[in-house]
């Protein structure tokens, strides 16, 4: 079976010291306070965010196509029909700690909470399904560990981030098979983990909008690479279409937006989420169905109840879509914060 489904965006890039926790998915909606000018005090902070998304819409390329439709679409890669997917619903929990010494560099570590579950028919089993499978996973994902520095001018207004991402969650599940014939290897880029080592660079600026009074900008640039990825585990190489490398793809993230700070204790963002994602490489990966280049607007409230407690809240609506082969999407994804400072 394939799929990197492009979990679009779900989870944090929050470029400089926020949770990332897509799994094997790109990520683009950034929540993180310091990089958007409005969070950087010095000494330690706690970030938790829930994001969900239910991916359960059909696209190839740029439009939407029913499961009838995708079900007798050549797969050019492989010399046959497509899979036919039902739907992927993800839920995270992404945690963060933050440590900022105040004059010229930052570090976060970030650890991620997934629940998901997937349904596919398979191919040539549309609408029987019985060359598909239903799968259920839940438990930690790869861990980040981004830091930045900040130290180039007195406004410490725009900083680079380095960092890398471990290959320490699970990408050695199975789910049984829909036929009743034992158990199959669940896709790659639905695995909790990716099994790769990546390193991240970016950078970010923020500031004040010339001429008016309360209105701020933020945005930020980041490239995110593996650099060692590892073959299938021991315990599914040896399943139908599993063994062999499994190399997720390079993704490339570019976020901007706006805030106004002019209400005491509101304030709403507005930013443009961008990823382009290649496609997954090596033997076990869906090389066909993977990548491709999403644009999301993103509007969002933050409530302060003081200096320290920050609430937020975003949706993340689809603007542009164009996905190699046939992929899932989500049509929104929603999420909800805390930030506290110590």
């Amino acid at each position: 079976m394939k799929i990197n489904k492009i979990c679009i965006v779900f989870a944090l890039v929050l470029p400089i010291g926020s949770a990332l926790a897509c799994a094997s998915c790109g990520c683009s909606l950034n929540t993180d306070l310091s990089a958007q000018g409005m969070g950087s005090n010095p000494g330690w902070s706690f970030d938790a965010r829930y994001d969900y998304l239910n991916q359960n819409q059909l696209r190839a390329g740029k439009s939407v196509i029913s499961p009838a439709n995708a079900s007798i679409t050549q797969n050019v890669k492989a010399g046959g029909n497509a899979e036919v997917e039902g739907y992927t619903r993800n839920s995270y929990l992404t945690s963060s700690v933050d440590y900022n010494n105040g004059e010229r560099w930052g570090a976060t570590f970030i650890l991620p909470f997934i629940q998901r579950d997937h349904m596919t028919f398979g191919v040539d089993s549309w609408p029987s399904g019985t060359a598909g499978y239903t799968s259920q996973a839940s438990g930690f994902g790869d861990i980040k560990i981004i830091g930045r520095y900040f130290g180039f001018s007195e406004q410490k207004n725009w900083g680079l981030q380095f960092g890398i991402k471990l290959p320490t969650g699970n990408n050695g599940q199975t789910a049984p098979a829909a036929s009743g014939g034992g158990v199959t290897a669940v896709d790659p880029g639905l695995q909790l983990g990716t099994g790769s080592t990546d390193l991240i660079v970016g950078i970010y600026k923020f500031g004040h909008i010339a001429a008016t009074d309360d209105w701020g900008y933020f945005g930020n640039f980041q490239f995110q690479a593996a650099v060692d990825s590892k073959s299938t585990p021991s315990n599914i190489d040896a399943l139908p279409g599993s063994s062999g490398s499994y190399r997720p793809g390079n993704s490339l993230n570019i976020n901007a937006g706006v805030n106004y700070q002019g209400f005491e204790n509101w304030t709403p963002t507005l930013q443009l989420n961008l990823i382009d994602k290649k496609a997954d490489s090596g033997a076990a990966a869906d090389t066909w169905a993977t990548g491709g280049t999403l644009i999301y607007l993103a509007p969002g409230l933050m409530y302060s109840t003081s200096d320290s407690t920050k609430y937020y809240t975003n949706v993340q609506l689809p603007m542009y879509q164009n996905l190699n082969g046939i992929q899932l999407v989500p049509k929104f994804v929603g999420s909800v914060g805390v930030r506290l400072n110590f």
